[in-house]
């Protein structure tokens, strides 16, 4: 052992205070084994002469339109007052573009749902496919928190 105690003559007994090294070497045998045995593999040995690819140009951001609609159905195309009998000429003009632009309607939450989907219909029409619609988070609340349920019933509470 290690550690352990020899009786000797007249002196009463003594520890051994050395350090088994044998154990220690065999780690670091196989430890050594090991790093012969896969340095090898981290150099990549067979040559491959591997092709050149040329850069294919990134595709810019599609354009956003903003439609403003407010509570008198008056229609806004960029901030810029439009007819509703004008804008399936704009759809068409847009639609065709490489990459679609994105239709964003902006509603005031009196406008009737009549005059919104007659602008989601001609839209439709016209071949458009992105149409998104901006809100306005509910003020006082954390972020993501439910909007009230028809009718005026509180939302049920969310789990923590």
């Amino acid at each position: 052992m290690a550690f352990g105690s020899f009786e000797g003559k007249g002196s009463g007994s003594h520890t051994v205070s050395e350090i088994n090294m044998v154990p220690l070497i065999d780690v670091m045998l196989v430890l050594l084994v090991i790093f012969i045995i896969t340095a090898p593999l981290l150099a990549h040995s067979i040559k491959i002469n591997m092709p050149q690819v040329a850069a294919e140009q990134i595709e810019e951001e599609p354009k956003t339109v903003d439609l403003a609609i407010d509570a008198s159905g008056a229609l806004f195309w960029d901030e810029k007052p439009v007819n509703i009998d004008d804008l399936p000429n704009r759809f068409k003009s847009i639609a065709g573009t490489k990459p679609q632009p994105e239709i964003r309607i902006r509603a005031d939450q009196n406008t009737r749902y009549e005059t919104l989907a007659k602008v989601m219909a001609s839209a439709r029409r016209s071949g458009m496919t992105r149409i998104g619609f901006v809100t306005t988070p509910p003020s006082g609340g954390a972020a993501g928190a439910a909007a009230p349920a028809a009718g005026g019933a509180a939302p049920a509470p969310s789990a923590p």
